[in-house]
């Protein structure tokens, strides 16, 4: 369960750090991107790995998680930004009818004929109205740093939006399991060393 719980801590990480890099630099890694905007569509899954694609796919969570437990690698404004993303879904989960929306826009979206790729320009558009039509509309609303120039994009604001739902669902799934922002702060250098060894397993699988 524990693992289960830095697996599912790594994919909000991953989600949120390509939220930042979509807001300073105006571009994140497709691999990656792809990975965390296919979890919005696997609501049912058998465990937390299942719902990433495997272990590789959260590679860059893994490693952030790492990171953000570092001092001289720390970014504070990421912090931020998941305390955010926690806060948000606290307040989501305590609105079942919000709730249920955001299940049957995935679902619609999922439903789509035929099927499209989860990172595709149109799945984005579409997760970025089911953001705005949902979360966006609780307070505080999340607040993304970044570039002026990036952020002011049309599509660079959509992929932010449909990124932040990933980070979303990815909480869930942590509080599903356990995680608390408490547990957290007390076993976050745990979760740490936890995290470079699921690193290792990527390392040795040859991904």
């Amino acid at each position: 369960m524990r693992e289960e719980r830095v697996i599912a801590l790594a994919g909000a990480l991953q989600a949120a750090r390509l939220v930042r890099a979509i807001a300073t630099r105006g571009s994140a890694d497709p691999a990656s991107t792809a990975a965390s905007l296919a979890t919005v569509f696997k609501i049912d899954a058998e465990n937390a790995a299942d719902v990433f694609g495997g272990i590789p796919q959260l590679r860059l969570g893994l490693e952030t998680l790492v990171e953000q437990v570092d001092s001289s690698r720390r970014d504070t404004v990421l912090t931020r930004l998941l305390i955010a993303v926690m806060r948000l879904e606290r307040m989501a989960a305590r609105r079942r009818d919000l709730m249920s929306s955001l299940r049957e826009g995935i679902e619609a979206i999922a439903a789509a004929k035929p099927p499209i790729a989860a990172d595709s320009r149109e799945v984005i558009e579409a997760l970025a109205k089911l953001y705005s039509a949902t979360l966006s509309t609780l307070r505080p609303r999340i607040l993304v740093e970044g570039d002026p120039r990036f952020l002011n994009d049309a599509q660079n604001v959509d992929r932010i939006r449909a990124l932040l739902l990933a980070a979303i669902r990815a909480t869930v799934l942590w509080r599903q399991l356990g995680g608390s922002q408490l547990r957290l702060f007390f076993r976050h250098r745990q979760y740490a060393m936890m995290a470079r060894g699921l690193l290792a397993q990527c390392t040795l699988s040859g991904s």
